[in-house]
């Protein structure tokens, strides 16, 4: 810029020169200098030239080192993209598995609650077992006992001890008891019956039903309309010889099947007899099985 004005003013002057009269000296002297101020001009001119192109040349190599800086970073972003995205399935995966996890973790959880529920179950089971096997040995101790005290009564023919639908059943024959068609103890009866007596009252806690049968000849009198009235009958006159030995009245009952409870066949004489007896049940007690309690507290029993 500043040669640029140098040669305007020297150009201005050469031509303030050319307008006036000058000598030839001083014109050569000027033409002189106008070409050193050219030269000088170009020099500078080249000078600046080069000093740009070298800038040029610089930037250059600046713009292509920031294009390789560049394209470096786009390939380190296109890694770490790769890695991204490797990283996103990674953590898709691991959710995935987490998810899984999860749900074997809740199924765990669920076969634990039904594992404890079952082992809850099975040791209520095994308590009530214990339970049922306690009152089984207890009623196998009673029926033991019950024989050993009977022992004497059973030797001689004049009782039988046996479990009939659960119960236990003292059967004594009829032909002992009371003549064909009759209700009337006979002696020896009324002395096996006695000493029946004496036994039942050491059985402590126990309620006891006389129960009256007969076989199936029908019999239709004043005093015994049916088998059903003599059955009672008998029964009534067993229960007072019990109480007679000793058995408490409110332990004792009495109930008749007449003919309608065969222990034989009536075909044979033999079925015939072994239907005609006298049955002391001793009555079960219902407190000892399960759900006495709900039952009792339902029907508002005491």
């Amino acid at each position: 810029m500043r040669g640029m004005c140098t040669r305007a003013l020297l150009v201005a002057a050469l031509l303030l020169s050319a307008a006036g009269c000058v000598t030839q000296a001083k014109h050569d002297a000027l033409q002189k200098r106008l070409d050193d101020t050219e030269l000088a001009l170009r020099n500078e001119q080249k000078a600046e030239r080069r000093a740009y192109e070298d800038e040029i040349t610089s930037l250059e190599g600046r713009i292509e080192q920031l294009s390789s800086t560049l394209e470096d970073y786009r390939g380190q972003v296109a890694d770490l993209e790769a890695e991204l995205a490797t990283k996103d399935a990674e953590l898709a995966a691991l959710e995935q598995r987490l998810s899984q996890t999860e749900r074997e973790l809740a199924s765990v959880i669920e076969k634990k609650a039904d594992l404890t529920a079952s082992i809850d179950q099975m040791s209520a089971a095994l308590e009530e077992l214990r339970e049922r096997k306690t009152a089984t040995d207890q009623r196998i101790a009673a029926y033991r006992d019950i024989l050993d005290r009977f022992r004497a009564l059973i030797d001689a023919g004049k009782l039988k001890v046996s479990i009939i639908d659960g119960r236990m059943v003292l059967t004594l024959p009829m032909d002992i008891l009371f003549a064909s068609g009759k209700a009337d103890l006979t002696e020896e009866g009324r002395s096996s019956l006695r000493e029946v007596g004496t036994v039942l009252a050491t059985v402590k806690g126990r309620e006891f039903q006389v129960e009256g049968h007969t076989d199936n000849v029908p019999i239709k009198t004043t005093r015994f309309p049916s088998n059903w009235e003599l059955g009672a009958e008998r029964a009534l006159v067993v229960l007072r010889a019990l109480v007679e030995g000793g058995v408490p009245g409110r332990r004792l009952s009495a109930a008749t099947f007449g003919e309608l409870r065969p222990a034989k066949s009536n075909d044979t004489a033999a079925g015939r007899a072994a239907n005609r007896r006298i049955e002391i049940v001793m009555v079960p007690d219902l407190s000892t099985l399960p759900g006495y309690d709900e039952l009792n507290e339902l029907g508002g029993g005491r």
